[in-house]
């Protein structure tokens, strides 16, 4: 046989075989460390941090945080909604009017290194000062609400059981919400149980023919760089091209992104990378909530990303801007992320 009509034959066959390897790795990868994060968050719960998590569980969904007590953590964070507002652009807040950037998911913030889409807090406690105080969410003065729930009947014995004292501090509201948060997980979909599929006993014999697998391939090469699993994100910050150079310094300069916080220019437009967990209920999307479907989502990054000096390179193969994805590919790959 000619050598080359060999090497013709088995080259597709053997990179196909290295791809599927690859990818079996990918997903055991994210069914061991989503374990693994299970596990881990399970044994740091101690009696103290359990009272902790109710009580957290408890402000977290109390109207009385906010200063005309309508307004609770849950109002934008909504349960149903993937823990976000399914609103461009929030306008729930005491104040009525839109706030500049979309209210984001609240899964694994345990593993997040920074909160916010720029990253501007740096711990979760201290993130939740923000929100609070703002006069277009909550709008509460912290010291006030000091008062009224260390003379709550209601709230001072779970404070005491929570943090061992009758003098409460504004600390410790903050620590029982970071507490409940920290155990927020993605509900339960189509992807948990495919995923489990694969290393039960009873392997489906059609997996290569099914279609979930068929969109996770085109989500582990386009994807999965930037939505990492088993978290499907990064916990980084990117410029995904939806705009052309950011000039503006309005609002304190909130469209700058990433580039807010470290006043550097090749941090401009860079705003953290989401969990895609849930995504079909957490619409719209991106951190002004400008599209409304994941299918337009999909047409962004097939046709109209934006060129700027810090897009991401991971945009851009010989000056050809975007993804490049067959109707198919986006059908499968459209498929699976609804199954997240």
């Amino acid at each position: 046989m000619n050598k080359n009509n060999s090497f013709r034959r088995y080259y597709p066959k053997f990179w196909g075989f290295v791809l599927s390897f690859c990818l079996f790795l990918g997903l055991f990868r994210a069914f061991y460390w989503q374990a693994s994060l299970t596990n881990n968050t399970k044994l740091t719960k101690s009696n103290d941090s359990l009272a902790q998590i109710f009580l957290g569980k408890e402000l977290f969904f109390d109207k009385k945080l906010s200063t005309n007590g309508k307004v609770a953590c849950a109002t934008c964070h909504q349960p149903d909604k993937a823990f976000a507002d399914g609103l461009p652009l929030s306008n729930l807040g005491v104040s009525g009017k839109k706030l500049l950037r979309h209210t984001p998911t609240l899964f694994y913030l345990e593993a997040m290194p920074a909160y916010f889409w720029d990253g501007g807090a740096k711990d979760l406690p201290s993130q939740a000062v923000a929100p609070l105080r703002h006069p277009d969410e909550m709008g509460k003065d912290l010291k006030l609400l000091v008062q009224e729930l260390q003379n709550s009947p209601h709230y001072l014995p779970l404070f005491k059981n929570a943090f061992g004292t009758d003098s409460l501090q504004t600390i410790h509201i903050l620590q029982a919400l970071a507490a409940y948060q920290q155990t927020i997980r993605p509900k339960k979909t189509v992807y948990d149980d495919w995923k489990m599929n694969l290393f039960n006993s009873q392997i489906n014999k059609k997996l290569e023919v099914d279609t979930l697998l068929a969109g996770f391939k085109v989500f582990a090469v386009h994807c999965e760089p930037c939505h990492r699993l088993p978290l499907f994100t990064d916990n980084n910050f990117h410029n995904n091209g939806l705009d052309a150079e950011i000039q503006s310094t309005a609002h304190e300069q909130v469209y700058w992104g990433r580039g807010r916080i470290t006043q550097k220019n090749t941090d401009k437009a860079k705003y953290k990378t989401p969990t895609l967990r849930n995504i079909a209920y957490s619409a719209p999307y991106m951190h002004d909530g400008r599209f409304g479907s994941l299918e337009e989502v999909l047409k962004h990054y097939t046709t109209g990303v934006q060129f700027s000096s810090t897009l991401d390179t991971l945009l851009v193969k010989n000056t050809q801007r975007g993804i490049v994805l067959s109707p198919k590919e986006q059908a499968d790959l459209l498929r699976f992320l609804r199954a997240l």
